[in-house]
């Protein structure tokens, strides 16, 4: 039976379209705790996530992530004029002011 690229056939593996079958070729099954997955890359990114030393490092990873995002805010915050100049402002407030300002300096420049 052909099916277009986003029908599923219920005989296929998990989701598996008849597409994805040709290209990639069949997908063996694992069992995950009493259940059969369609994929056992799954099961092994499952039992390596569970481990402590991947959670510590992602962790880790995450921290630097919101860092040095906050970081951007912190610079995109100096650009922008306000009154008083110190007045904190939360994240969307910062994003809100920059679009403001850049169209204010479109005006301007008549563009």
């Amino acid at each position: 039976m052909m099916l277009s690229g986003d029908q599923q056939d219920s005989s296929l593996p998990w989701g598996q379209t008849e597409r994805e079958t040709f290209l990639l070729g069949p997908v063996p099954a694992a069992r995950v705790g009493g259940e059969l997955c369609a994929r056992s890359g799954e099961h092994r990114r499952r039992r390596r996530r569970a481990t402590a030393r991947y959670r510590s490092a992602h962790a880790s990873r995450e921290r630097v992530r919101v860092l040095a995002f906050n970081l951007a805010f912190a610079e995109l915050r100096k650009l922008l004029p306000t009154l008083p100049p110190d007045k904190k402002l939360s994240k969307i407030e910062i994003l809100r002011l920059a679009i403001s300002y850049i169209s204010y300096l479109n005006n301007v420049l008549g563009v």
